[in-house]
C-alpha cells in the first residue's frame, strides 16, 4: 500500500473510530436517561409458608421470606422496540407482557433483569460507571447495598434480612416494611406478600 494510501486509511481508520465512539456514548445516554424517566431497581419479600408436597412437608425459608430482586423498565406495547433495544444492549433478561383488559389502549411489556450473575456482572456496572442523574440513584445505591447482603448470605438470617428489610424502605416509593419485619419476628402471623 503506498504512503499515500495507507494515509488516507488511517485516517478513514480514525473517523470510524470516532463515529463508533460517538455512537456508543449516544447509546449510553439515552440508557442512563431512559432508565432515570422509567427504570425501577426493586427489593421484594415474598412470605413462604410450609408446604404439603405429595406425603411430605416442604419447609419454607428459614426466615419465612423469599427474597426477589429485579431491575425492570416498564413501557406500552407502542414503545416495545425501546425495550427491545435495552435488552439487545445488555445482552441479559427478558421482555414479559401484562395484558390489560381494562379501558387502556395498549398492554404493557417490561424489560426484567432477575438473575442474580445478570445484575452483579452487567446491570450494576453499568450504572456504577454511568451514574443515574435523578433521585433514582440513591435507589440504585441502596439496590447494591441490599445485593451485596444477600451476596454474603445475610438475607438468610433474621438480623440481615430485618436490615434489608429497612434499607429497601427509602428505595423507590418508600413503602413501610413495619408489617413486614413485625411477620419476620413473629409478632403477628399476616399477610402473603408485599412488594415494592
Amino acid at each position: 500500500m503506498s504512503h499515500a494510501l495507507l494515509s488516507k486509511y488511517k485516517i478513514s481508520k480514525k473517523a470510524s473510530d470516532a463515529e463508533n465512539q460517538q455512537e456508543r456514548l449516544i447509546n449510553i445516554g439515552w440508557i442512563v436517561g431512559f432508565v432515570d424517566g422509567e427504570g425501577c431497581f426493586s427489593i421484594n419479600f415474598i412470605r413462604q409458608s410450609d408446604r404439603v408436597e405429595t406425603n411430605r412437608i416442604r419447609k419454607g425459608y428459614k426466615t419465612g421470606f423469599q427474597v426477589e430482586y429485579e431491575f425492570a423498565v416498564t413501557q406500552g406495547e407502542s414503545s416495545l422496540e425501546s425495550l427491545k433495544s435495552l435488552k439487545n444492549y445488555f445482552g441479559v433478561g427478558g421482555l414479559y407482557v401484562n395484558k390489560r383488559y381494562d379501558n387502556h389502549k395498549e398492554h404493557l411489556y417490561r424489560y426484567c433483569v432477575r438473575k442474580l450473575d445478570d445484575l452483579v456482572n452487567i446491570i450494576i456496572p453499568f450504572f456504577e460507571k454511568h451514574p443515574l442523574r435523578t433521585s433514582k440513584n440513591k435507589s440504585f445505591e441502596m439496590f447494591v447495598r441490599c445485593i451485596d447482603e444477600i451476596l454474603k448470605g445475610n438475607h438468610l438470617t433474621r438480623e440481615g434480612l430485618e436490615k434489608i428489610m429497612i434499607w429497601t424502605e427509602s428505595m423507590n416509593h418508600r413503602k413501610s416494611k413495619s408489617k413486614l419485619i413485625k411477620i419476620l419476628r413473629n409478632q403477628t402471623s399476616d399477610s402473603r406478600k408485599e412488594r415494592r
